[in-house]
C-alpha cells in the first residue's frame, strides 16, 4: 500500500487545542441535557466562539443510522459531517474543520475525496480529515457492509482518498477498490499536497494504522496515564515504516471548568484557576501530545461559550511553547 505523507499542521512544540462541538451529536453518553432543544444558531455561535478565541479546530462526529437497540444510549441525532462542516466554514474564518471521525467504509472513497476537497476549497484550506474504522456492527449491516472487513476497507479507502486528494486523475488498485486514472475530481483542495489525514482509535491496530498511513493520531478518550505506551508504539511503528515526518499526536482531555462550578457537573472534572488547568494540561505535552480536545460541562450554550472564551484567553497563552 502506498500512502504519501501529508502536512504536519500543528506547530512543533505547541500544545494546540480544539473542541468537539455539542448539538451535532447527541449520545446520552456525553451530551448535556440542554442540547436536545438547542438550535443551529447555537451551534454556529459556539463554533464562532472557538474561532474567535484561538481554538485550533472544531470537530464533528459521524454516524449514518443508529440501530434501534442502541438508540436509547447513542441517540439518533448525528448531523451529517460534511454538511455541518461546510455550513460552519461559512460561519468561521480561521479555525480548522475536523471530522472526528469520519467512517470511510460507509462511502466510496472517491465520494469522500470529492466532499472534503470541495470543503477545503470552500473553507480556504482549513480541512483536517479525521477517519476511523467504525464500531457499530448493525450500522454496517444496514448499509450492506461487512463489519469484519472494516479494518481492511479503511486501509484501502485511505489509499484511494490520499491519491484522489493529491491527483486530479488518481490511479489505485487494492483489495477493495480499483481506480484506473480515467476519472477526474475537481475542485482541487487548497492545501498542498492535500489536507492532513488524522486517524482515530486507541487500539494497537489503530495506532499502527496512524503510524503507517496518517499525518496525525486521534485517541478515543484514552486516559493520560495510558497514553505513554501508545505514543511509544506509534513512534516505533512510524520509524519501522521509514516515515520521518512528525505525526500530530492528539488526546481528549478530562472535563475542564474554569473556576469552581456551582452545580453538580455529574462527572469527574478538573476545575480551578487558569494556572491550575494549564499545569494539568501541560502533562499531556510531557508524554508527546501536540493537540488537545478540551471539553467543558455546561448548562446551556451561553455558559459553554463563556468557558470557551475564558479558556482561549486565559489558559491558551499558558500552553504556548
Amino acid at each position: 500500500m502506498i500512502v504519501s505523507r501529508g502536512p504536519s499542521v500543528v506547530p512543533r512544540g505547541a500544545l494546540a487545542f480544539g473542541i468537539q462541538l455539542p448539538i451535532q451529536a447527541q449520545s446520552s453518553l456525553f451530551a448535556e441535557p440542554w442540547e436536545a432543544t438547542a438550535t443551529p444558531d447555537d451551534l454556529a455561535a459556539i463554533a464562532r466562539a472557538a474561532d474567535e478565541h484561538g481554538f485550533f479546530y472544531v470537530a464533528v462526529c459521524d454516524h449514518v443510522a443508529i440501530p434501534r437497540q442502541l438508540a436509547a444510549a447513542m441517540g439518533t441525532t448525528w448531523y451529517d459531517s460534511v454538511a455541518t462542516l461546510s455550513w460552519l466554514a461559512a460561519a468561521t474564518t480561521r479555525v480548522r474543520l475536523l471530522s472526528h471521525v469520519y467512517n470511510l467504509a460507509y462511502r466510496h472513497p472517491l465520494v469522500t475525496a470529492k466532499a472534503f476537497a470541495t470543503l477545503d476549497r470552500l473553507s480556504a484550506g482549513r480541512v483536517i480529515l479525521g477517519v476511523g474504522a467504525g464500531h457499530v456492527a448493525d450500522e454496517f449491516a444496514g448499509l450492506g457492509l461487512n463489519f469484519s472487513r472494516r479494518g481492511r476497507m479503511l486501509d484501502d479507502a485511505i489509499e484511494v482518498v490520499d491519491a484522489a486528494l493529491r491527483t486530479e486523475f488518481p490511479t489505485v488498485a487494492n483489495a477493495s477498490f480499483t481506480v484506473d486514472g480515467q476519472l477526474g475530481l475537481a475542485p482541487r483542495p487548497v492545501q498542498d499536497p492535500r489536507p492532513p489525514l488524522w486517524i482515530g482509535g486507541s487500539s494497537p491496530a489503530a495506532v499502527r494504522r496512524a503510524a503507517r498511513l496518517g499525518d496525525g493520531w486521534l485517541p478515543q478518550g484514552t486516559p493520560l496515564d495510558q497514553l505513554p505506551p501508545l505514543v511509544e508504539l506509534l513512534r516505533a511503528e512510524r520509524a519501522a515504516a521509514g516515515v520521518a515526518q512528525p505525526c500530530d499526536i492528539g488526546a481528549i482531555t478530562d472535563w475542564l471548568h474554569l473556576g469552581q462550578p456551582t452545580w453538580d457537573v455529574g462527572r469527574p472534572c478538573q476545575a480551578g484557576t487558569p494556572a491550575r488547568i494549564a499545569e494539568h494540561l501541560r502533562r499531556y505535552r510531557d508524554v508527546g501530545v501536540d493537540h488537545l480536545q478540551v471539553r467543558f460541562p455546561s448548562r446551556g450554550p451561553a455558559e459553554l461559550i463563556d468557558q470557551i472564551a475564558a479558556f482561549g484567553s486565559e489558559v491558551g497563552p499558558l500552553l504556548a511553547p
